[in-house]
């Protein structure tokens, strides 16, 4: 399941949702990315994050059946922020359940990897005086092409 909004999300509501009833999930890993108020050395006191409608909720879908055929999870949540966020908000949760761990936790790194470098999203900062783009990061590209078969 994916999702791209503008709310906040509340990371033990989406874990009940997500497992409610299930008794085949051994293992549930999340991920929660947040904005940071420093990138690169640079202060950050608020985050644009733009994305294409759409096009968006596309390419989040097949990244997640990627990671379904890789792995063998049971479950998997994707809600990617967008819109103006500030220091300590939510931009992004991950959950993979699987019935072992390592199924979970491959796919949980594989899911941020590819939302990372693949996911069609715009970053724009500010330190309150100017704006710029943030631009992927070759470290974010490394990363993901461990999983290229």
């Amino acid at each position: 399941m994916i999702r791209v909004q503008t709310d906040n999300f509340d990371i033990s509501s989406e874990i009940a949702t997500l497992t409610a009833g299930r008794k085949d999930i051994g293992a549930l890993v999340t991920f929660t990315g947040l904005v940071r108020d420093l990138n690169d050395g640079d202060r950050v006191s608020t985050l644009e994050l733009e994305h294409y409608p759409g096009m968006t909720e596309k390419e989040l879908t097949r990244i997640e059946a990627e990671a379904h055929a890789r792995w063998a999870l049971r479950a998997s949540l994707i809600i990617h922020r967008v819109g103006r966020l500030e220091p300590g908000d939510n931009i992004v949760l991950v959950i993979t359940a699987s019935a072992h761990r390592e199924d979970a936790f491959k796919a949980a790194e594989f899911l941020m990897d590819y939302l990372k470098t693949r996911a069609p999203f715009w970053k724009r900062e500010s330190d309150g005086a100017t704006e710029k783009w943030v631009d992927a990061r070759d470290s974010d590209d490394l990363a993901a092409k461990r999983w290229d078969d």
